[in-house]
């Protein structure tokens, strides 16, 4: 009996869809543009004198004009880089009037006729152009004619493809690595030179391979703008014009090196410069298991111990931000304060007016005794740690550790040194050596906290440092960011929408909703009298805001509570009631509930040994009970089932707006 055969996986990027075929519309046409593409290269390879290709590309003629290519080629790149890398950047990360038309003005060399564009470099730096006698005058440059009238020719029509493949790259790198960079204390010039162009490595080589390649075979604009001069002017392209009146062959060898030239260019780029990922590294994965590698290693006896924090000197915060944010803020130094909302609060962007990284709100802070808010991000010495961490990825944990303390000019081994300390408290100092990519979760989050404490910031500010961890690590993480904010001279705040977190890191919970502080009270106070429906909801409880009438209040979301202490006709008020204060049950109540409804279950989830059931309503908003498994079983309890609910007008907390 045979055993049935599993059909072999089709190969990467060939996997087609069952019943797709190209349709015969498409595909001839295709096949005539591939066809017409390849007719001019199997021209080449066709006609050439393959065993005189040797004597035609080692003449005279021809080694004198490859060299003075390479010469232009590679002198018209070191112009694009320098102009065009600041050009892409600014177009990439800067808004300013006019925006649309330098872009317009960077793309039409690659639209303009070359010899048009050598017309217009004529009439621009020629002897009796626009900026030509000037030139000669005042520097006694000339440039038709002239060497460097051929590079500023290649120059002007190579130059967009660097500029193009760049800005595109820069528009692709999120900003918050260099916002990050810039909480460290890295000026704009030291970012762009140790963050921006590092991260944006491969499209610049893409881009400047393109850049010279296309300087290598410039024609019209060098011809046109600096002559046919041999030795002078007369580059590659050039001879091949010439040859091809005097010696055919010999001008098919030389566009043959230009072919192979050209195209070893784009082999080498393999689809970077179409955005393709064929031929592109993909990093390592981090560790699967977070457990296994989050915890250090244990101290040995001959390994130095872990140093003792310094005494911290203290940083008060005064901050009155205005903008989309309407607050003012005090803490004293050493204060730690959750920052907490509603998407859409406000809080991301407290922490951006903070920073001075925003324009939708101004914050006018003064930490300890200096008014900072004319300062840059740089120069204010608030870090910052993203949801993400934001580690460079081309630095390893150590260097990424070190590097606000370089941006201080620390010198290198003194910051390398107390950043290996700081990661050693942190419990990942044995990982000094890896990359962002080679950490797990817990372990990048660490070296992020690391890295903001080791700038000595006067302000720290941590955006969900923690929402990116499993449950285990989160709470090993937490541990140990406890005890580092207690070292803390200045005051941090933590934007969270985890009620642990608020109530176990924080001194003061601030409660943002629409830009506007609703509290900003201590994590005890917050949790028994919760001012907004949102942070009633995160810490577990049902809120349902309305209005007095009638000794009962008036639900929002429609529906009457009636309430044991009534309050004045028209007041207010946030009714807060606990999951497991709501009965639930299959027949109408009867005795002392005086809060009764029908509904219908819609949602069983766990709650640890507990489950929460949600009910709907129409007569009341949607409300959650807290009951155990075997009362649920009891019931009978499942998605659809028709219920009642109660709940006792003395078991519903009142919080007056």
């Amino acid at each position: 009996m045979k055993r049935p055969r599993t059909p072999a996986a089709p190969p990467a990027g060939r996997f087609r869809v069952p019943g797709a075929r190209a349709p015969f519309a498409l595909t001839v046409p295709a096949l005539l543009a591939i066809a017409f593409l390849l007719m001019p290269l199997v021209g080449i390879l066709a006609r050439t004198s393959w065993g005189e290709i040797g004597t035609h590309l080692t003449s005279p003629g021809v080694t004198e004009a490859l060299s003075l290519s390479l010469l232009v080629s590679f002198w018209a790149l070191g112009l694009s880089l320098l102009l065009g890398v600041p050009l892409a950047w600014l177009l990439a990360r800067v808004s300013f009037p006019g925006k649309a038309l330098v872009r317009s003005l960077v793309l039409l060399p690659m639209v303009l006729p070359p010899t048009v564009g050598g017309v217009a470099l004529l009439l621009g730096f020629g002897r009796r152009g626009v900026l030509g006698p000037w030139l000669e005058d005042t520097f006694g440059i000339v440039l038709p004619f002239h060497t460097s009238g051929a590079v500023v020719a290649a120059t002007f029509v190579a130059m967009p493809f660097l500029v193009i493949s760049l800005e595109g790259t820069l528009a692709g790198l999120r900003t918050r690595y260099e916002e990050t960079a810039a909480s460290l204390g890295a000026s704009p010039v030291r970012v762009f030179a140790t963050v921006t162009l590092p991260m944006v490595a491969p499209g610049l080589a893409a881009g400047a391979a393109l850049t010279w390649a296309r300087a290598l075979g410039e024609f019209g604009a060098t011809i046109t703008f600096a002559g046919n001069l041999p030795g002078t002017t007369q580059t590659l392209p050039l001879q091949v014009y010439l040859l091809l009146q005097d010696s055919p062959e010999a001008a098919t060898s030389v566009s043959l090196l230009l072919l192979v030239i050209a195209m070893a260019v784009l082999v080498a780029l393999r689809g970077r410069w179409t955005g393709s990922t064929v031929g592109r590294t993909v990093p390592a994965a981090p560790p699967a298991d977070d457990h296994d590698l989050t915890e250090a290693p244990a101290p040995t006896a001959d390994g130095p111990p872990a140093p003792a924090a310094a005494p911290a000197e203290r940083w008060p915060l005064h901050a009155e931000v205005t903008g989309f944010n309407q607050l003012t803020l005090e803490a004293e130094g050493g204060t730690t304060i959750a920052v907490v909302g509603p998407n859409g609060a406000g809080k991301t962007t407290l922490l951006r007016a903070l920073l001075g990284l925003t324009p939708r709100a101004r914050a006018a802070l003064r930490l300890g005794g200096a008014d900072v808010s004319a300062l840059p991000p740089h120069r204010r010495g608030v870090a910052w740690v993203p949801q993400d961490g934001a580690l460079f990825p081309h630095l390893s944990a150590l260097t990424n550790t070190a590097y606000g303390l370089r941006a201080h000019r620390t010198p290198r081994a003194e910051a390398r040194r107390a950043a290996q300390q700081w990661l050693d408290r942190l419990g990942v100092g044995h990982l000094a050596h890896r990359r962002p990519a080679q950490l797990s979760g817990g372990q990048a989050q660490r070296v992020a906290l690391a890295r903001a404490l080791a700038a000595r910031p006067r302000l720290l500010l941590l955006d969900e440092p923690l929402a990116a961890l499993d449950q285990t690590t989160r709470a090993h993480v937490r541990h140990t960011l406890r005890g580092h904010l207690a070292e803390f001279g200045g005051v941090c705040l933590i934007v969270t929408h985890d009620p642990v977190e608020a109530v176990s890191l924080a001194d003061r919970v601030l409660v943002l909703d629409g830009g506007s502080a609703l509290q900003d009270a201590p994590p005890a106070e917050v949790t028994r009298h919760p001012r907004s429906p949102w942070v009633a909801r995160m810490l577990g409880r049902n809120a349902w805001p309305g209005t007095a009438a009638d000794g009962g209040l008036t639900l929002a979301g429609g529906g009457r509570l009636v309430i044991a202490d009534p309050l004045p006709d028209g007041a207010r008020a946030l009714a807060v009631i606990a999951p497991e204060a709501v009965s639930v049950h299959l027949d109408r109540p009867a005795g002392s509930p005086r809060n009764v409804w029908p509904g219908t279950v819609r949602e069983i989830t766990s709650a640890g040994s507990r489950l929460r059931i949600l009910v709907t309503s129409d007569e009341a908003p949607d409300l959650v009970a807290e009951i155990t498994p075997s009362a649920a079983l009891e019931l009978g309890l499942a998605d659809g089932v028709p219920v009642w609910t109660s709940v006792k007008a003395t078991e519903v907390s009142l919080v007056t707006l």
